[in-house]
Parts: C-alpha cells; sequence; structure tokens
C-alpha cells in the first residue's frame, strides 16, 4: 500500500535526521539549529510551491481551521524544544529507543480520539514496545557489569599499584568531601531530566500526529505544511525576542549539516502528510511504522559517535521492532 510505503520512507529519514541534529550541534547553538533550520525549511518549501503550483492551494481555509494549525505548530514548537535539546546532551542511540514511547502514546490517541479498534496483535505489540522500553533501563548496569567480567585480574605481588590506588581513592573521597557539588550526582540528575524530555518530546510529537490525520481530511497535505510551518517560524522567532537570545547567522548558515537537516524535514514531513491523507491509513499502524528510524539511530551511535552499549540497546530495539511488526500485521 502507498501509505505503508510513504510512512516508512518518514521513518527511515526521521533517523537519519537525529543523526544530522547531533551533528549540527558540533557548529551551532540550539536555537540556531531551531530557528534556521524552520526557516530554511520554510523558503525551501515556498520555492517548491513557487515551482510546482500544481501540489495544492495554500490558501482558502477556513478560521478554526488555521486556529488548530496554530495550535499543532505550539505543539510542535514546544516538541522540538525538548526534543532538540534532548538529541544535543544525551547518547543519540539511547534517545532513538527513548523516543520509541511515542507508539505507546500515539496508540493511545489513535484508540482514544480517533475511536481506531485494537485488535489482539496490535496489543501484544504494544506490550512488547513496553518491555523493551522497561529493558532499556538497566542498560547501564547490564553494561558495567560486563566490563567489570572482562577487566584483567589484578596480579597478587602488585602490591604497590595496589596501594597507589587505594590512595587515589582515598584523595577522590575527601574532593567529593570537600566539593559537595561533586560531578556525577549533577550528571545523574540533568540526564533524567534529559529523558524526562525525550518522553515529553515523543507525547508531544503522537499529539501532532493525531492532528495530521485529523486535519488532513479537511486540507490539503500542501496547505497543512505551509501554514504549520508559518505559524512554527513566527513562534521560534516570538521565543528569540522575549528571551534575546543572541544567534550568529554567519556560523548558522554556514554549517550545511542545518541545510541537509531542513531538507530532509520537507521531503519527509511532505510524505507522512500524503500518507495521512489516504483514507485506509491508520495512526495506530502508521506509529508504528515510522519507529523503523530507531536501528539508525543506534547503529549511528556506534559507527558515528563510538557510544558504548550498542549490543544491549540492539536488543531492547529488536523486541520494540518485532512488536512493531506484530502490531502491523492485518
Amino acid at each position: 500500500m502507498l501509505w505503508i510505503g510513504l510512512t516508512l520512507f518518514y521513518g527511515v529519514v526521521k533517523g537519519v535526521r537525529e543523526i544530522v541534529k547531533k551533528k549540527s550541534f558540533e557548529k551551532s547553538t540550539l536555537m540556531e539549529v531551531l530557528f534556521f533550520y524552520t526557516l530554511i525549511g520554510f523558503v525551501l518549501l515556498c520555492a517548491m510551491q513557487l515551482l510546482y503550483p500544481e501540489a495544492g492551494e495554500i490558501g482558502g481555509m477556513t478560521a478554526d481551521l488555521y486556529g488548530l494549525v496554530a495550535l499543532k505548530s505550539f505543539i510542535i514548537f514546544v516538541a522540538w524544544l525538548c526534543g532538540f535539546k534532548a538529541v544535543k546532551e544525551i547518547p543519540i542511540s539511547v534517545y532513538g529507543v527513548l523516543d520509541l514511547s511515542r507508539v505507546l502514546f500515539s496508540t493511545m490517541l489513535g484508540v482514544l480520539v480517533l475511536h481506531e479498534a485494537m485488535r489482539g496483535n496490535q496489543v501484544a505489540g504494544l506490550c512488547m514496545v513496553a518491555a523493551g522500553l522497561i529493558a532499556l533501563r538497566f542498560e547501564k548496569p547490564w553494561r558495567e557489569k560486563r566490563e567489570a567480567k572482562k577487566a584483567p585480574a589484578k596480579a597478587t605481588g602488585e602490591a604497590d599499584a595496589a596501594e597507589q590506588e587505594a590512595d587515589a581513592e582515598v584523595k577522590a573521597g575527601s574532593e567529593e568531601t570537600t566539593h559537595p557539588e561533586h560531578v556525577e550526582p549533577k550528571e545523574k540528575g540533568n540526564t533524567i531530566v534529559f529523558i524526562v524530555m525525550a518522553f515529553l518530546s515523543a507525547l508531544l510529537n503522537a499529539m501532532s500526529g493525531t492532528m495530521d490525520k485529523i486535519l488532513t481530511k479537511d486540507i490539503s497535505p500542501a496547505q497543512l505544511q505551509f501554514w504549520y510551518m508559518l505559524f512554527l517560524l513566527v513562534m521560534y522567532a516570538a521565543y528569540i525576542l522575549v528571551t534575546r537570545t543572541k544567534l550568529n547567522v554567519i556560523r548558522a548558515l554556514k554549517n550545511y549539516w542545518i541545510w541537509i537537516l531542513s531538507i530532509l524535514f520537507i521531503f519527509a514531513d511532505r510524505a507522512l502528510f500524503i500518507a495521512n491523507q489516504i483514507p485506509d491509513s491508520r495512526v495506530t499502524v502508521m506509529t508504528l511504522l515510522k519507529q523503523a528510524g530507531c536501528i539508525v539511530t543506534i547503529l549511528a551511535g556506534k559507527f558515528v559517535f563510538k557510544e558504548k552499549g550498542i549490543g544491549y540497546k540492539l536488543c531492547c530495539a529488536a523486541v520494540i521492532i518485532a512488536g512493531i511488526v506484530i502490531g502491523s500485521i492485518k
């Protein structure tokens, strides 16, 4: 089916986008990426509209539809603030698996808001997705235990080395006592905040996806994409003005990762909006299919960002992907 292919395309590109986001932060600040990513994407969209007007008219909506699109834009505005910050601060392989939680949120919204019926295989698939997400919580203890087993045993005759290690531990302990703002608790606390932000981003994106299905019944993909990006751009501009955030325009425009991100964003979103407009498409199944990008982000964690514990994360993702496949079977 066309809508399944379009949704899978969106999912894979979504995984690539997470990699590009992470790389873009190496050259620009969070708000520089967010604002110029949206601005460049909107300019490209306007150019496409001028070159291919047959894609659909962008005007002619009723006042209530403009309001709903503005609401969707605000949801995405907050979701991206949280999601981009989480991508910047936590390993991309972890973020990729956490982002799969939107399956849970979208499925619940599809049932409660759109009244889509859930079959037995979808319930089973949802349970497997939840199990994979819960298992991810135990990745760090598993990795530490595995690394401890691999560590070579110390020779019993190395008394001097053992004594030096003990002295180092005593010194470290005294430093922790002297400095209450020890880095480990701080990093742990920050990590929890970023994980919460990743979950919040997943929830808000699920809400946006549900709104897409509702809105595309009355408006075209071209109308939805144009107006929601315009509203989003205005919201980011207002945020920058109110918070007096400084942007380095030259640095941002020279950051080619932002340009790549904008291009991927335009084509992936258009494919998703077209899929939503197809009457046979279902939010609960589409949400499962979108998560194909998880494998992309996990593999990128290993080969691009050299992260650890990839094997365990792949196992968690395998359970989640298996749940997605089971839930997608008719």
